[in-house]
C-alpha cells in the first residue's frame, strides 16, 4: 500500500473519529443540560419545581374558591375536615378550610404564588444590587472597596431575622415592605461573593490587555469581569430563594409579614396553630407541607446547580 494510501485513510479515519466542532452536542447549553438531568434527584426536584410553579401561576383558574374574596366566604364552612363539602353542597374540599370558611386548597394555591413572587423578586433585586457593588469594589480598589466591604460584613454580622423584624416594625405590612425587608438582608451575600470572584478575574492577563487597549472601565466590567463572575452567584440565588422564603414564612407566622386579606403559606400556618392540639391538624399541616416542598425542590435544583457550574467539581 502506498504513503498517499496510507496518509488518506488516515485523514479518512480523524474525520470519523473526531467530534465536530459544529456539533449540537459540543455546545454548552448541550452539555450543561447532559449534566444537570444526569442526577435523578435534581431531576425530580425540577419536576417537582415546575408543577409547583405552573400551580401557582394558574391558581385563579385551578383554584376552586378564590380565598381572597371575604364576601365568597361563608363562617358556616369554618374548620371543616378533609373531604367535606359546603353547606350547600356546591364545593367539596379536599383539604378542609380554616377558621373564616377558606378552601386550603385554594388558599394553598394562591399563597404559593405570594411566597414565590416574594421569593424571586427580593432575590433578582438583591442580587442586581450586591453584583453591582461587588464589581465596583473590585475593579476600583481602595477607599471604595474598603467601604462597600465593611458596610456589607456589619450587615452580615447581624441576624438576618432581627434586621427584617425590625425593618417591618419600623415600615408596617405589604408585600413591597418585606421585599425591602429581604432585599436589605440579601445583598451583602452577593456583594461579598461577587467581589471575591472578581478580584481574582481582575488580575488575569485577558483584563490587564483590556486595560492596556484602552477599552472603557464599563466595557471591562460589562463585557469581561461579569461574564466570569456569574456561575458563583447563579448558585447563591438559587439558594437564597429558597431561604428568603423561608424567611418571609417565619416574618409571617410572628405576624410581621404579609396581612390577613393576602396570606401566604407562613401565615397559613399560624391561622391553624392553635387548633393543633385540638385535632384540626389540616390547618397548618397542608401549608407546612406546600412549603416543605418548595424549599426541598429548589435546594435540590440548586445543589446540582453548584455542581454543574464548578468546573472543580466536573474534573474530579
Amino acid at each position: 500500500m502506498s504513503k498517499n494510501s496510507l496518509s488518506s485513510a488516515s485523514i479518512d479515519a480523524a474525520e470519523l473519529t473526531a467530534p465536530s466542532a459544529l456539533s449540537p452536542e459540543a455546545t454548552p447549553l448541550r452539555r450543561f443540560l447532559r449534566h444537570f438531568f444526569a442526577s435523578r434527584i435534581a431531576t425530580a426536584g425540577l419536576i417537582l419545581l415546575c408543577l409547583l410553579l405552573l400551580l401557582a401561576l394558574f391558581a385563579p383558574w385551578i383554584a376552586p374558591q378564590n380565598p381572597y374574596d371575604l364576601a365568597a366566604l361563608d363562617i358556616m364552612d369554618s374548620r371543616l375536615e378533609p373531604g367535606a363539602s359546603s353547606s350547600d353542597d356546591t364545593l367539596r374540599y379536599w383539604l378542609g378550610t380554616d377558621e373564616q370558611g377558606r378552601d386550603m386548597l385554594s388558599a394553598i394555591c394562591y399563597g404559593l404564588r405570594i411566597s414565590l413572587l416574594v421569593g424571586v423578586s427580593s432575590t433578582v433585586i438583591a442580587l442586581i444590587i450586591g453584583l453591582a457593588l461587588g464589581l465596583l469594589a473590585a475593579y476600583l480598589g481602595g477607599r471604595t472597596e474598603a467601604l462597600i466591604m465593611r458596610i456589607a460584613d456589619i450587615q452580615l454580622s447581624f441576624p438576618s431575622i432581627l434586621i427584617a423584624m425590625i425593618l417591618l416594625a419600623l415600615t408596617g405590612q405589604g408585600i413591597g415592605k418585606i421585599i425591602l425587608a429581604l432585599v436589605t438582608v440579601q445583598w451583602a451575600y452577593y456583594a461579598r461573593t461577587a467581589r471575591s470572584a472578581a478580584v481574582v478575574e481582575r488580575h488575569k492577563e485577558y483584563i490587564e490587555a483590556a486595560v492596556g487597549l484602552g477599552l472603557s472601565p464599563l466595557r471591562i466590567v460589562l463585557r469581561h469581569l461579569l461574564p466570569n463572575c456569574l456561575s458563583p452567584l447563579i448558585v447563591i440565588a438559587a439558594l437564597q430563594v429558597a431561604s428568603a422564603i423561608s424567611l418571609e414564612a417565619t416574618l409571617s407566622f410572628l405576624g410581621l409579614g404579609l396581612p390577613v386579606t393576602e396570606p401566604s403559606l407562613g401565615l397559613l400556618i399560624a391561622n391553624g396553630f392553635q387548633y393543633l392540639l385540638s385535632g384540626k391538624y389540616w390547618i397548618s399541616f397542608f401549608p407546612g407541607v406546600a412549603l416543605l416542598l418548595v424549599v426541598v425542590a429548589i435546594n435540590l435544583v440548586a445543589d446540582q446547580l453548584r455542581d454543574v457550574l464548578n468546573p472543580r467539581l466536573q474534573i474530579q
